[in-house]
């Protein structure tokens, strides 16, 4: 069993190279620290495209209060077990519990939890996706330093943007990187520190509107600026749609509307999932081509 005091480079290559050479899977981390940016559904929309491409994907919620992605997951396995459907889905496994009894003074018993599921994971995985509270915490700061691409949802407004770097008063310069910036670049440097690949960090801009308003334009020039400041990509998102809220109860994504009967997709349903297929391609993530 993995042994954790504080997080440290050794501790990140103890947990990557688990499968003992085996195989090792490529890491998806869906974070912020803001809730309501969209992390649960770019996390399931994701994770189910891999997995409908033939990938064997798997999944960790270590939001451990709200859980939307168990849930969102759970919905689905009822749903497809209700209309005997056989879907292709992500796999999801909660954190394994641990002998509290068998810690060390000073260990972390989340640190414990998180090293197993990704150890058990990475022996049949070719991707594992983590999504992260809208919270600081010692499991998502774990998760980052784990992350091979990290996916960063980012709602279109200054308020958000707030998550990344804190700006002037017109919006106009950045005045310095915020809390969850600094936690990235902590988590890269324990990665080069462990002799691990950079992170590949994707901010996704989400909720984006459709006409050029000004407060547009001033967002787009500050993500520009700051991409370059601290090194991320951007990748486009979602755009606000009804048919995201209807699809959680059933645990469906937009990819799964044919396979349940759905025949005629409407304008907005068919650039949703175009949006998708951009996300997907934005990623540039390994042995993966959208072919949906």
């Amino acid at each position: 069993m993995l042994r954790f005091r504080l997080l440290k480079p050794h501790h990140i290559v103890a947990v990557r190279q688990i499968a003992w050479g085996i195989y090792v899977a490529h890491i998806i981390v869906v974070g912020n620290e803001k809730g309501g940016a969209g992390k649960s559904t770019v996390s399931m929309h994701v994770a189910t495209a891999l997995a409908r491409m033939g990938h064997k994907v798997g999944t960790l919620d270590l939001d451990l209060r709200q859980k939307t992605l168990a849930r969102y997951i759970d919905n689905r396995t009822h749903f497809l077990g209700q209309k005997r459907l056989n879907l292709p889905s992500p796999s999801y496994q909660d954190l394994p519990d641990i002998d509290q009894g068998s810690l060390k003074p000073g260990e972390n018993a989340y640190d414990h939890r998180l090293s197993m599921a990704v150890a058990e994971m990475e022996s049949y995985c070719d991707f594992i996706l983590i999504d992260c509270p809208g919270s600081h915490t010692r499991l998502s700061q774990v998760a980052h330093s784990l992350a091979d691409t990290l996916i960063t949802p980012l709602n279109d407004s200054f308020i958000d943007f707030d998550l990344l770097a804190h700006v002037d008063s017109d919006g106009d310069e950045i005045t310095g990187p915020s809390v969850y910036s600094e936690m990235v670049w902590n988590a890269r440097q324990l990665r080069a520190q462990a002799g691990l690949k950079p992170i590949d960090w994707v901010v996704v801009r989400n909720r984006m509107g459709a006409q050029a308003m000004v407060n547009k334009e001033k967002m787009q020039r500050a993500i520009a600026k700051l991409a370059k400041r601290i090194g991320f990509r951007t990748a486009p998102g979602f755009n606000e749609r009804v048919i995201f809220r209807e699809l959680f109860p059933r645990g469906l994504t937009l990819l799964d509307l044919r396979d349940i009967g759905v025949k005629g997709m409407n304008i907005s349903n068919v650039a949703a999932r175009q949006e998708l297929r951009e996300l997907i391609k934005a990623l540039e993530l390994p042995g993966v081509t959208p072919d949906f």
